[in-house]
C-alpha cells in the first residue's frame, strides 16, 4: 500500500523553458494530465496540469501580459506552473495520497526521494488502479456487504464463520456506516464458494448477520429493504 508500488516511474517532465505549445502537443499525444517541471539541475521546480495548459491556450497570458511578451509562442512552463508543489515520498501510504488528492482536488502528486529528486508521480488513475487491485474486482467473484457493531470481535467472527462454511475470500474492506452510528460495514469479495451456491450462502449468513447487499455477475441485490 505504499506509493513506490503504484506510482508511475517513467515520468514525462517539462523544462522551465519548455513552451506551452510544446507541452500541449505532448499532452495530446502522450495522454498525460500532469507534468513535473524540472530545473537545469534536474530538481523539481513545479508542476503543470492539463488545466494550466488549457487556461493558457486561449489565453489569459496573451497580449497585455508583460511577463510573456504578448505571444503564446513565448509562454513557457515556468510562467504557468505551480511552484513548490505538494509532494509525497515513495513510502507514503496510498490511502494518504487518496485523501490528499480528494481534499485538494489534485490530479496527481510528484514523488520525491529523501534528497528531493523526482522519482515518479502518483495520479488519480494510479490510485484507482490500486483500488481495483486491492478490492479484487479485476479477478472477479461475488461480493457481500454485512453490517456489524463497530467493536473488536464481530469481523473476525464472521470471517471464521465463512471459513467454517468452506468459503474462501479474496479481500475484505470495512468502513463506518454513515446511516448507523456505532456500526461498520464489511465488504467481502468471495474467491471460492466451496459447497455453497450464492443463494445458499446468503440464506445461511442471513440467519446470523445483517446483510446489506450482494453483488454477483455485476448485478447488485439489495437485502436491507
Amino acid at each position: 500500500m505504499l506509493v513506490r508500488d503504484w506510482m508511475t516511474k517513467n515520468v514525462i517532465t517539462l523544462g522551465l523553458k519548455t513552451t506551452v505549445v510544446d507541452a500541449a502537443e505532448i499532452m495530446r499525444t502522450k495522454k498525460v494530465r500532469q507534468f513535473p517541471v524540472i530545473d537545469e539541475k534536474g530538481a523539481l521546480a513545479g508542476i503543470v496540469s492539463d488545466r494550466d495548459i488549457r487556461d493558457a491556450m486561449p489565453s489569459k497570458y496573451l497580449p497585455g501580459d508583460s511577463a510573456t511578451g504578448g505571444s503564446l509562442g513565448s509562454l513557457r512552463a515556468a510562467d504557468i506552473m505551480t511552484s513548490e508543489p505538494m509532494t509525497v515520498s515513495p513510502i507514503t501510504p496510498v490511502d494518504m495520497v487518496a485523501n490528499i488528492l480528494m481534499r485538494h482536488r489534485f490530479g496527481g502528486l510528484p514523488v520525491v526521494d529523501e534528497a528531493g529528486r523526482l522519482v515518479g508521480i502518483i495520479t488519480v488513475a494510479d490510485v484507482f488502479r490500486f483500488l481495483c487491485t486491492a478490492s479484487g474486482v479485476q479477478r472477479g467473484g461475488p461480493q457481500i456487504a454485512v453490517r456489524m457493531e463497530a467493536k473488536p470481535g464481530p469481523l473476525s467472527g464472521m470471517l471464521e464463520f465463512l471459513r467454517a462454511e468452506g468459503v474462501r475470500f479474496a479481500s475484505v474492506f470495512t468502513s463506518h456506516d454513515p446511516a448507523e452510528p456505532g456500526f461498520r460495514n464489511a465488504y467481502v469479495r468471495i474467491a471460492d464458494l466451496g459447497e455453497h451456491s450464492m443463494d445458499s450462502l446468503i440464506a445461511t449468513l442471513k440467519t446470523h448477520y445483517t446483510l446489506l447487499f450482494f453483488v454477483e455477475d455485476g448485478r447488485t441485490t439489495l437485502l436491507d429493504k
